[in-house]
Formats: structure tokens, sequence, C-alpha cells
């Protein structure tokens, strides 16, 4: 079976997709949403968890690229990037959001050379604005060369593709918001009009969040 499909049933087998056509979820970003998935509850799921690693691990080593580094976006994909470097047996780092107030008041946590060829890890893809941020103090602050983010979800909204390009990098889920809904309606668990909703919220999240306040 592809790792996508496998991926997306190991994400709804623990719960940690929930979708709620009716009631949507509010992001951080304030986008209200009908799917929320929150890849942090593989990290409990032993199974699950080695599986996404090796697939993560493969993706990089397919990228065809080179990896000196391995670099986590702070602060939730922290963990599946020194899982990552781990497996590789490659160097470690993760960008912070912020620059710290204190101290040497730098993004980048980690041993990191200019000149390195560096491999960004995400959890999931939403508007991308994590991913690009990550790559820009790898790039400014770093000095290092970054051309690929690795992420175990992505939400396939068209802003985050957008972003990605501006930023010259390139996006590589591991599954999708349009694989992940393949599974959920052969196992029943959402109904064909809820699909159809969803799809439309990844295609036109403000237009679709303003319908579901008029409801």
């Amino acid at each position: 079976m592809h790792n996508g499909l496998r991926i997306a049933e190991h994400l709804l087998s623990i719960g940690a997709v929930k979708l709620s056509p009716g009631k949507p979820f509010t992001w951080t970003s304030g986008i209200l949403s009908p799917i929320y998935c929150d890849n942090r509850m593989i990290y409990s799921h032993p199974k699950e968890r080695d599986f996404v690693v090796t697939a993560l691990a493969k993706c990089v080593e397919n990228l065809h690229v080179p990896a000196d580094v391995i670099a986590g976006t702070a602060t939730a994909a922290i963990g599946w990037a020194a899982l990552v470097a781990d497996r590789l047996k490659l160097p470690f780092v993760y960008v912070r959001s912020q620059a710290k107030e204190h101290g040497a008041k730098k993004r980048i946590e980690g041993d990191l050379k200019p000149g390195k060829h560096v491999v960004v890890i995400e959890d999931l893809i939403s508007t991308a604005k994590s991913s690009v941020s990550t790559v820009e103090a790898l790039r400014d602050e770093g000095k290092c060369i970054v051309t690929d983010v690795v992420a175990i979800f992505s939400y396939e909204l068209k802003v985050a593709q957008e972003k990605a390009s501006e930023c010259k990098v390139r996006l590589h889920p591991l599954t999708t918001l349009s694989t992940l809904l393949d599974v959920a309606l052969l196992q029943d668990r959402i109904k064909k009009d809820d699909v159809q909703s969803i799809l439309e919220f990844s295609k036109d999240p403000e237009g679709w969040g303003k319908k579901s306040t008029m409801r």
C-alpha cells in the first residue's frame, strides 16, 4: 500500500484527525476549518511513530539533493526532525518562530555551519507560513542552502504552494487532505456531502469560513 494511504489510515485510526464540517475548528491563524489534524498524537503510538519516521527519512533520501543537516520547526516538528536526523545519522538543529529575547538572541538552536545543505522537517503544512519562515531563517541567519521541506501532512491550501513558490522551496508532504478524505470515505468515517464541503474549504478557506458563520 502507498505510504500516503497508510499514513492517512494511521492518522484516522489513532484519532489524530477530527472532521467537523458543521462545527468548524479555529486555527491559530484565525482560519475556520472543517478539519483539524494533530500529528503530535502520533508520538504516543510507537508503531505508527516508527512508520512515519521511516517514511520521512526515505523522503529525505529520495530528494536527490545533499542533506548535510536536518532542521525542525519549533515546536511541533522538533521531535520529528530529531528522530529523522537520528535515523539518518545526520546533525540536527531547530528553528524558533522568533528570536530569543535573551542570551544570543538567535532563532536557530544547534551547531550549524554556513554553507550546509539543510532539509526542513515540518509536522504539517497549512498556509506554509511557519515553513517559509524557517527556511528564511536558515538562509539569512544560518547562511545555509535550503530547497526542500518534508512534512507529514498537507491541507493542500493554494496559499501554501504560492508562498513556497515565492520562497523558491519545494514542499513534500507524505500524505494530503485529498488522500485522507478518500480513506475516511472508504472507512465510512465521513459522508460524501461533508467531503465536498471540506474540499471547498481547501480551495477557498476564507470564503468557506464566511459561509460557515452564516449557517
